[in-house]
């Protein structure tokens, strides 16, 4: 494995754990994901030297105090917790940690083991305690002296509380972070229950309303109803103008009268009208009933939504949060303020904790005075642009109200299948047609192009496509580069804007941190890994080799390793040899030979040539001979199929409109007597996720960036997570922190310039 470079050894050195003492707590409710966040902190603690402490049943266990409340953590004491959900170290509201009373034990608690480190994982509330918590502490700590339970030696040597924060909560309810822990996993499941629902709902042409959790915020409730293509969806942050209820049935009857079987609504719990009054399933279902007389059901999702098993994506933000979270710890001093540890596009940061509780308020605040506009704005960018997204997706418009074009434009999937690529595509449709556009659908990607396979497609034609895998339109696997641009010094009919979206289970997309499909993959393989290792419960120790896809690009084996917590990944990117090999048998050996009971391995599929699959697997038989046996499984198709999940339904819809908008202004820029005429390199571009945000790039700029042979980029953001996977399984290894230690502040949502249409999705 990797050797320590100087610059991470003297980052180590710097930020030595030894003789300090982190705690770390799960308050107020559970979210999937906190167990992942629990396992990263305890692990990082132990791994920079730390004394790492459970405190359970949140501030109640700090409060009570005891052995049993507060208890050091050891490394196999978080063994098995990444695929649970709720939290195993247990939460509860707290009373007593309200009053200063309460606080003062728990100040008493932590002094008396040494602990000037709190890690609290939870929502508004709770970070917003533990940010007083700290405030108060020196004259919590000059009151003990008084009463005579510490003396002066301890409040000079347990001078100041240091505080950092990650939000677990299902709602993502806390302003300064784009996702908090949970609220995948919760999305996960209301779209298991609204594809169950949508094919009762069809073999019986009913009406079904959702109600889902979201009392103040209507995260949840907005993005399902995008993921779904919901006909209508009900937020507090939003509430519908008067009279919604004749425009709501005018869309329900409208849909049907145009062939389809079957209504979705989703209400959000907290859901109310412009005059604050309660909008609730029963209400709604009242009101189908009453105007429309379809056979209409509703269901409340309640608790289901917290339940189960985190997803991929709550597993690695957990864990990225977690290891993040320890180093500010380390980092801190008297003079910085409680931070959280908080995800802005695909990058980590740390925000003051007290700006995003305070702009948190002002959402509340805004929504209680009835300034809609302005909650909405203030819940985030990215919360803005959804409710944008599915107003332009799931609303059509009149043929009067539409703007006059007279541009065509094609939609076409090429190379493999991804899941989510049929999100993209009806986003493609729908919004093209809202643009005034006539739009037309290519089948079998170039090959379907050239033999003349197109077609017009219409608004309908793209209902229901969100929950659909693979590629409706077909496509077929392409092994030359953007055809048509490369024609255009040739062919003048190629002379017109394009854009290209990034859709691969592989992730290997240069100029993209993310692909369309590679989180349905990601999730195929950690529930698969899952479930392995659940077959080898109750049997002596066992050892997985799996093998991923991803041709050359190691995306997932490495990240699902971080996901499932295997202990090794092997992958084309990192070089390895038979010493490594040996090196990785041997620290799977020691670790057997102790209370680990499992052992997971992956790789991907053309990691090395010689070091095959069955190659590793027959190493580690007979090198675990007699300490562990071995089984080996190849994933295969498995992780390109199945129905897409919440984020890639979400993420191909996005993307795709904002491309869609793009190419309208590029449109509209280049027609020229009659035509549109396009050949600078900055018309044809590809769309993709860059750190923080959505970026057209020229493709013909993207040429230095790319490794042709293996078709992969030469410079990947993700092998930066690969040492996390390592310290969580507890390799000594080099670590990369130049994107940690900044504290940054929380930025308000100022709307994008006029001049670009397509906003920041």
């Amino acid at each position: 494995m990797a050797q320590p470079d100087n610059q991470s050894k003297r980052f180590f050195e710097s930020l030595s754990g030894a003789g300090k003492s982190i705690a770390v707590l799960t308050s107020g409710g559970d979210a999937q994901g906190m167990n992942a966040a629990v396992r990263a902190v305890v692990r990082m603690g132990i791994y920079v030297g730390a004394k790492v402490y459970f405190i359970r049943e949140g501030y109640q266990g700090m409060v009570d105090g005891g052995e049993e409340n507060i208890k050091e953590a050891s490394w196999e004491s978080v063994s098995s917790m990444l695929q649970m959900g709720g939290t195993v170290i247990g939460s509860a509201r707290c009373k007593e940690f309200r009053s200063h009373e309460g606080r003062l034990k728990a100040a008493h608690n932590l002094v008396q083991r040494g602990i000037t480190n709190l890690c609290v994982i939870g929502g508004d509330g709770s970070l917003t305690g533990a940010n007083l918590f700290r405030e108060e502490w020196s004259g919590l700590l000059e009151e003990l002296v008084q009463q005579g339970l510490i003396d002066e030696d301890a409040v000079q040597k347990y001078s100041a509380l240091h505080i950092v924060g990650m939000v677990g909560s299902i709602d993502n309810d806390f302003c300064g972070t784009d996702m908090t822990i949970g609220t995948d996993s919760a999305l996960h499941r209301i779209i298991e229950v609204v594809d169950a629902i949508m094919t009762t709902a069809q073999s019986h042409q009913r009406t079904f309303v959702l109600e889902v959790m979201g009392r103040h915020c209507g995260y949840l409730a907005l993005v399902s109803a995008l993921a779904c293509g919901a006909d209508w969806v009900l937020i507090p942050e939003m509430p519908p103008e008067d009279g919604w209820e004749e425009k709501m049935c005018q869309k329900l009857s409208a849909t049907r009268s145009r062939g389809s079987r079957l209504n979705i609504i989703i209400v959000a719990e907290g859901a109310i009208d412009r005059h604050g009054k309660a909008i609730t399933g029963s209400v709604v279902k009242d009101l189908v009933v009453r105007c429309l007389g379809f056979d209409t059901r509703v269901t409340i999702l309640g608790h289901v939504q917290r339940g189960g098993t985190p997803s991929a994506f709550d597993r690695i933000l957990a864990s990225r949060m977690g290891v993040e979270a320890v180093i500010a710890l380390l980092e801190t001093t008297a003079n910085t303020p409680a931070c959280v540890v908080s995800l802005c596009g695909n990058q980590a940061v740390r925000l003051p904790l007290m700006e995003c509780v305070q702009m948190t308020q002002e959402v509340q605040k805004a929504m209680d005075e009835k300034k809609f506009e302005e909650a909405v704005k203030l819940r985030g960018r990215s919360f803005e642009n959804n409710l944008k997204t599915y107003k332009l997706l799931a609303h059509r418009k009149l043929e009067s109200e539409l703007p006059h074009s007279n541009f065509n434009i094609a939609v076409l999937n090429v190379g493999a299948p991804a899941a989510g690529m049929n999100a993209a595509v009806r986003s493609a449709v729908r919004v093209g047609i809202s643009e005034g556009h006539k739009m037309f659908a290519v089948n079998d990607g170039f090959e379907g192009f050239y033999k003349g396979q197109i077609k017009e497609i219409k608004w309908a034609d793209v209902g229901g496509w969100t929950g659909q895998g693979g590629s409706l339109l077909g496509t077929k696997r392409e092994t030359i580069s953007f055809l048509p641009y490369k024609a255009r010094g040739k062919y003048d009919e190629f002379c017109v804007p394009m854009v290209m979206v990034p859709a691969t289970v592989s992730n290997n997309v240069p100029g993209s941190d993310l692909s369309i499909g590679a989180d349905t993959a990601l999730n195929a393989i950690t529930d698969t890994c899952d479930r392995i290792k659940q077959s080898a419960s109750g049997t002596k120790r066992r050892v997985f080799i799996i093998e991923t896809m991803g041709g050359y690009c190691g995306y997932l084996a490495s990240v699902g390793g971080l996901a499932a917590g295997a202990d090794a990944a092997y992958i084309y990117e990192e070089p390895f040899d038979i010493r490594d090999l040996q090196s990785n048998v041997e620290h799977l050996t020691e670790k057997m030979k102790g209370a680990i009971q499992r052992g997971l391995v992956l790789r991907n599929e053309n990691s090395n040539e010689n070091y095959t699959t069955d190659f590793i697997y027959q190493l580690y038989s007979e090198e675990g001979r007699g300490v562990f046996d071995c089984r080996k499984n190849v994933l295969g198709h498995m992780q390109q199929g199945g129905a897409p999940s919440p984020f890639d339904r979400n993420f191909g819809t996005k993307i795709s409109a904002k491309a869609m908008l793009w190419l309208t202004k590029k449109m509209n820029e280049t027609f020229r007597q009659g035509r549109v005429f396009a050949n600078t390199e900055d018309t044809c571009c590809l769309l993709g996720m860059r750190r923080r945000a959505l970026v057209f790039q020229p493709v013909v700029q993207l040429k230095d960036e790319t490794d042709f042979v293996h078709r992969i980029p030469k410079e990947q953001w993700w092998l930066k997570l690969r040492p996390l996977m390592k310290i969580l399984a507890k390799y000594k290894t080099s670590y990369d922190v130049s994107d940690s230690g900044q504290l940054e502040h929380v930025v308000r949502n100022i709307r994008p310039k006029e001049s670009d249409p397509s906003g920041a999705m």
